[in-house]
């Protein structure tokens, strides 16, 4: 048993040097699963045009404001600024912070902006479009790990809680930024 002990604790110290891999192999799962999930409904969002990042599409509003677009018998012209306001930023976002997390610049505030995209975008699904009803919600400590908010989301947001956490890691623009800001200080 204090041979096993010793061991494992061997391995863990070895493990622990290995630490600085983490915030980069976060990015890259990152980067492997949702970076073109979120490109992708970013880009169902675009208006036609090359204006189209200032003027969503008609699909942005349903997605974002389902309720709100069937009580207005899906009339777009209804809609105020605060409206646009947040279909522009919400898109915007969809292509901004993923390609901020893969690059690694700003990445603990791209992260956190993800979690709160992350959350707003579930609560969306879950009661603007009606997913609560039809099971989508799932549960935690079941035998299914498959449920499209609590479990996917959940692997989603613990990914970037690493990058909040870690920050990008060496392979990235926020070190580079970073040597720059201590060389200069230190020079100073």
């Amino acid at each position: 048993m204090h041979k096993l002990m010793l061991f494992s604790t061997s391995i863990g110290a070895q493990m622990a040097k290995a630490d600085v891999l983490l915030p980069i192999l976060a990015r890259f799962v990152f980067a492997a699963t949702l970076l073109q999930y979120f490109w992708v409904s970013g880009l169902t969002k675009l208006g036609d045009g090359p204006l189209g990042f200032v003027f969503p599409s008609f699909g942005a509003y349903a997605q974002i404001f389902p309720k709100t677009m069937e009580a207005i018998s899906y009339d777009i012209s209804q809609l105020g600024l605060f409206h646009w306001g947040v279909v522009v930023t919400g898109t915007w976002a969809e292509f901004i912070l993923p390609l901020m997390i893969v690059a690694g610049v700003f990445t603990r505030l791209s992260a956190l902006g993800m979690i709160g995209f992350i959350i707003v975008q579930s609560l969306t699904d879950l009661y603007g479009h009606g997913a609560i009803d039809h099971g989508a919600l799932g549960a935690w400590f079941d035998k299914a790990a498959d449920s499209l908010i609590l479990d996917q989301r959940a692997y989603w947001v613990f990914v970037l809680i690493v990058l909040v956490i870690k920050g990008a890691g060496t392979l990235s623009f926020d070190h580079l930024l970073l040597r720059r800001l201590r060389k200069s200080t230190q020079s100073a």
